[in-house]
């Protein structure tokens, strides 16, 4: 416990989690503090290239073998099965709709690459190593809760969601997945000759635009938590701090039953445990426009992605490290 909270402290005293604080508070106050949208798509651009990129290069230092496969295919897995996990927790703990559980259910199937990124970021400054390869099972996690989900709406209400060509083109063609797997493969293919010729602007920027990015990202919110007061009660958010932790086991589980390092299953955790906010959101709108934004919006970036940032990610760091040895 006492591990626990002395990286918690050092973590809510670093740059990253004060930036997100900054934005949250000035958001809370109403303050006129804003980032103009296309700064912020901009820092987005930047980070997952960066993240893709220096992911690739290890790849391609370390070589493809059985771990990676193995990684990869443990990753889509519990994509699809986390969003059972959290349907089911939804249905006992809060009141909301079949089409609404299902729909936050595929976020926490899902996940955050910012909350990927700053788990990352910790582990840096700690010193611990991970596989580059883990960048590579965040894309590969993005899919399949969505697929998950609209199973879930078919078997329970009778109906289908829609699971059509626009939906796929929604999932695949996402923006982020598609950057990120992108400059994961320009990675791979250059390797460290690659890295080494634009390491001045991938590596050393990272963290400044990493702030940056996070104060953008408090902001947004403390908007969409002032904005959810009327749907956000209590058991909904009281699932949104204890969803993290349950899918963080499942994926600390897995990264231990695959070998993974300290690090890698600190990441793997930090993957089952996160939740999404861009892709999900965006497919949602597709497969099921009935559900409210509000709550599924407000769940992932208003209170989980804080709580991962604040306090799980000390956890699964030092439960992981407990564990592992590392």
């Amino acid at each position: 416990m006492d591990g626990i909270l002395a990286l918690a402290a050092a973590n809510l005293g670093s740059p990253i989690i004060l930036s997100f604080a900054l934005g949250l508070a000035a958001s809370l106050a109403r303050s006129e503090l804003t980032v103009p949208e296309a700064v912020a798509k901009g820092m987005s651009i930047y980070l997952l290239f960066a993240i893709g990129f220096k992911g690739g290069a290890a790849v391609a230092a370390n070589g493809l073998d059985a771990a990676l496969i193995g990684a990869l295919l443990a990753g889509a897995v519990l994509s699809f099965a986390i969003p059972f996990v959290a349907f089911g927790l939804l249905r006992v703990m809060t009141k909301l709709s079949t089409l609404d559980a299902a729909a936050v259910a595929a976020h926490y199937g899902s996940i955050s690459i910012v909350t990927f990124v700053a788990a990352t970021s910790v582990l840096n400054s700690q010193g611990i190593a991970s596989e580059g390869y883990m960048v590579a099972v965040a894309a590969v996690m993005e899919a399949p809760a969505i697929v998950a989900a609209l199973f879930l709406v078919s078997r329970t209400t009778g109906g289908s969601g829609r699971m059509d060509a626009e939906l796929w083109r929604e999932i695949l063609l996402n923006g982020s997945i598609v950057l990120l797997v992108g400059s994961f493969a320009i990675g791979w293919i250059t390797g460290e000759d690659g890295l080494a010729q634009i390491s001045s602007f991938i590596i050393s920027p990272f963290q400044g635009v990493l702030c940056l990015f996070l104060l953008d990202m408090g902001l947004v919110a403390g908007r969409g938590l002032r904005q959810a007061r009327g749907v956000m009660t209590a058991p909904v958010f009281m699932f949104g701090l204890l969803m993290p932790l349950l899918g963080g086991s499942f994926g600390l589980v897995t990264g231990l039953l695959l070998g993974l390092s300290t690090g890698g299953v600190v990441l793997m955790t930090t993957l089952a445990a996160s939740a999404s906010y861009i892709a999900v959101p965006a497919a949602m709108r597709v497969a099921l426009p009935e559900a409210n934004p509000s709550i599924y919006l407000t769940l992932s970036l208003g209170v989980t992605f804080p709580f991962n940032l604040t306090l799980g990610i000390p956890i699964y760091v030092a439960v992981a490290s407990a564990l592992t040895g590392g």
